[in-house]
């Protein structure tokens, strides 16, 4: 008797996933994510997925092609919380007033300015 493996992954995935497994010969088992609040959860979670996705892209094949997919997601989320194209663009122009952009290329070796919070992961265990 054959072996039956099975790979859990539990984690939203797009629309065409279920056919393209099942095109192969190979079974899955779907859900409907129908409550709104578990559907932004989980598509937070994307973002996550496809960005670090998009950090490993080596060629620009790979970074167009995981680009894309973070771009869905995100205008999925967009979608979800009715921002309009003009929000978005006021939200980046202000953005990029506050902190400008990445033209002089500037790398932070290190601040006294204990006050600010940073959303980054620290490099290492602070002193």
């Amino acid at each position: 008797m054959a072996e039956i493996t099975r790979v859990y992954y539990n984690k939203l995935v797009r629309d065409n996933i279920p056919d393209k497994i099942k095109s192969k010969g190979e079974h899955c088992e779907v859900r409907p994510v129908c409550d709104m609040q578990e559907f932004q959860q989980e598509l937070m979670k994307k973002i996550k997925e496809e960005a670090a996705s998009l950090s490993m892209a080596r060629t620009k094949e790979e970074f167009l092609g995981e680009y894309a997919d973070l771009m869905i997601v995100l205008e999925t989320i967009v979608g979800q919380l009715e921002i309009t194209h003009d929000e978005l663009r006021a939200a980046r122009e202000d953005n990029l007033l506050k902190k400008g952009a990445y033209k002089h290329r500037h790398f932070l070796m290190w601040s006294d300015d204990v006050g600010y919070s940073s959303n980054e992961s620290p490099q290492g265990i602070p002193l």
